[in-house]
């Protein structure tokens, strides 16, 4: 099934615009996994099945597991999201971006090897470094465009020339994708949650398409003023991602539960202002 389908789907069935990010630290996990060679796996299952029908998607970012040997764990796991949540599409956090030979060796491991259902990637090295990945057109490529980290003012407002006129560099990322890149409806933008009138601005030049936002819950992101920014016409629009304030909800052997909790509350929080 084509990314844009099963998302769709997912917002619509689930009422959901949240995503779960997956990102296992051990050193924060409950007691009776400590130590355990499968903890990772088993952490992340636990938290997936507690909550796959409150989401939208699930985020797994793979330094998380790479950093800890882990990455059969990963495998395993987007497995058991398929075989358990087919309704559920898996975005695979890695944010690429390197040269077309080498970005096709990437598009493999993400797409092939890991069978994720949408990858993060950097632009900043121009279409040819995209490419391999727009060769799997039912997958997502989901771009950076105006990350939540403060240092991302760095390069991301400069101005820049464009055929436009003059913007910033965010601005020309999303207008690029949205005109350029776009040819088989795949492509989705990233904008952090910290920063509201930029989401709104990458709202309007995009038209629909989909905006992955990272940044509430421990970054400090504001629902209300994300989704007001960011909802497209229908209401939907957005993979608004939480990590941290749901996976580490308890640190007890409850942890799931605890999880489960924490994304009612910020899914019920999202659609509150969805309409309006």
């Amino acid at each position: 099934m084509h990314f844009m389908t099963a998302l769709a789907d997912a917002w619509r069935q689930h009422d959901s615009l949240l995503c779960v990010g997956l990102d296992p630290d051990p050193a924060r996990f409950p007691a009776h996994l400590k130590g355990r060679p499968d903890a990772i796996l088993e952490f992340c299952t636990g938290i997936v099945d507690a909550t796959a029908d409150l989401a939208c998607c699930f985020k797994p970012q793979i330094a998380y597991f790479a950093a800890q040997r882990a990455e059969a764990q990963l495998e395993a796991l987007i497995d058991h999201i398929h075989s358990r949540h087919p309704a559920v599409p898996v975005i695979l956090d890695a944010k690429r971006g390197d040269i077309g030979s080498t970005a096709e060796q990437y598009a493999i491991e993400a797409f092939e090897r890991y069978r994720a259902d949408a990858i993060t990637l950097s632009p900043y090295m121009g279409r040819d470094s995209v490419e391999p990945y727009f060769a799997y057109p039912d997958k997502g490529v989901i771009l950076l465009c105006r990350t939540s980290n403060a240092g991302g003012s760095d390069l991301q407002f400069l101005n820049v020339a464009g055929g436009a006129g003059e913007e910033r560099l965010f601005e020309r990322v999303a207008r690029l994708v949205a005109e350029d890149w776009n040819a088989s409806g795949n492509c989705a933008l990233v904008v952090g949650a910290t920063f509201p009138a930029e989401i709104a601005r990458v709202r309007e030049l995009t038209g629909d398409m989909p905006l992955l936002v990272p940044g509430i819950g421990a970054q400090g992101g504001d629902i209300e003023a994300t989704v007001k920014a960011g909802r497209s016409a229908a209401g939907t629009g957005l993979m608004i991602s939480s990590s941290r304030a749901i996976l580490y909800a308890s640190q007890g052997e409850d942890y799931a539960e605890a999880a489960r909790r924490a994304a009612l509350a910020t899914r019920d929080a999202i659609n509150a202002h969805r309409q309006g």
